[in-house]
């Protein structure tokens, strides 16, 4: 089965500013009110998810300019969890900040409170506005797959299944003897405790990772259920996801185990034109600025300082804060796919980020969607928005 998740994200900037200058409610986002509707609305139309999306640092690399604020993406989902029944939950949290002790007593609250339905993008933090002194790319992932194991002993190894007894006829809550104590040292973390919080119904929630960088495949092949990529073209993400596979089986796991997300905006009228006048629609209120804001900031090039008609390369992308998906999406050049110049990005990516926009009638968007699953091999689609709940709801 095709999963779907809503990709969402708290922040009235890129990559949502034609979304709050088309007349939508994205600035009340500060109200709870704006999650529960938009939670109720994906669970009627039979969503499998909601990820928010987060970040740490500020897309300064364009000019040397800042990207809007970003709340925390954590408090929605406890507002959100009990409106609905189905509807699962994930947010992205960098392991750069927090040590995992802390970590799991959140993580473990959220999944309570979700009932089981709650996930977690890792994220180790590239850009360098996040942290002047991060530690090298692969180093990272060496340290984040410590701290995943660390998180594993709370998780997994410090409860028994029969440790929690809450019984009040005996005034017992748990048992001590079922509730092991955790004691890590390790080269990055060290831990001497049990944890904190009884076992959630998923004990470990549902991971999800997005690096496609070498290191970053090895990491999601060994830790992640599932994996977010991005890219124009199914093509250029049949050989990445092969990879990814691969990757899972020499860590002794099922590679169809992995389920692989591409991301993608959908606009749907009823008839072809009224699709397409949507996509237009979509672009007057696009800023081809704020899209190289963004890409400057996701893969640190000052598109400033280069030639609107000059197309990128990869081998201009020498710093370490960069997005490798995009990256690897550079040099590729067919289905419809321009050529990556200043002038190409600003256009392209300001509805669709690096992901393909389908507009059309639903059986023409469902013919593109089962064209993405066939070619590149994807479980499923994170799909982004294009316009919010107060702004249109289509009848199709």
């Amino acid at each position: 089965m095709t999963e779907v998740r809503a990709n969402g994200s708290s922040t009235d900037g890129h990559p949502k500013k034609h979304i709050y200058l088309n007349g939508s409610d994205m600035f009340t986002r500060r109200d709870l009110s704006y999650w529960t509707n938009l939670d109720e609305l994906l669970e009627k139309g039979d969503f499998n998810a909601l990820f928010l999306a987060d970040t740490y640092g500020l897309y300064d690399t364009y000019q040397g300019g800042d990207e809007a604020a970003i709340p925390n993406a954590v408090q929605p989902i406890t507002a959100m969890a009990p409106v609905i029944q189905n509807l699962g939950f994930a947010i992205t949290t960098s392991t750069s900040y927090e040590a995992p002790y802390v970590v799991a007593k959140r993580f473990s609250t959220l999944d309570h409170l979700t009932g089981g339905r709650f996930g977690w993008n890792i994220v180790t933090s590239w850009k360098a506005s996040a942290s002047k002194s991060a530690f090298e790319h692969d180093k990272r992932y060496e340290i984040v797959d410590e701290y995943l194991r660390v998180l594993y002993k709370l998780w997994e190894g410090s409860w028994a299944d029969g440790a929690l007894r809450e019984d009040n006829a005996i005034g017992v809550y748990a048992d001590p003897s079922q509730i092991r104590r955790v004691r890590h040292h390790g080269a990055h973390f060290r831990v001497d405790g049990r944890h904190i919080l009884d076992p959630s119904p998923q004990r470990t929630p549902f991971l999800f990772q997005a690096g496609t960088s070498a290191a970053g495949v090895a990491f999601g092949a060994r830790h992640a259920e599932g994996i977010f990529v991005s890219a124009p073209s199914p093509h250029i993400l049949a050989p990445r996801i092969k990879t990814i596979r691969e990757e899972a089986a020499k860590a002794g796991c099922d590679p169809e185990s992995i389920k692989v997300f591409a991301i993608l905006t959908l606009i749907i009228g009823r008839t072809e034109e009224e699709a397409k006048a949507r996509y237009q629609d979509a672009l007057e209120y696009a800023s081809a600025e704020g899209d190289l804001v963004f890409f400057s900031g996701s893969d640190g090039i000052d598109l400033n300082q280069i030639n609107l008609d000059t197309a990128i390369k990869p081998s201009d992308v020498h710093v370490d804060a960069r997005v490798h998906s995009t990256i690897h999406s550079l040099s590729y050049r067919g289905d419809g796919v321009p050529s990556w110049t200043p002038r190409n990005i600003g256009k392209r990516i300001s509805v669709d980020g690096n992901g393909p926009v389908p507009a059309g009638t639903p059986q023409q968007v469902a013919d593109v969607l089962e064209e993405w699953i066939r070619v590149a091999d994807l479980d499923g689609f994170n799909i982004d928005m294009k316009s919010t709940t107060a702004t249109e709801r289509v009848p199709c």
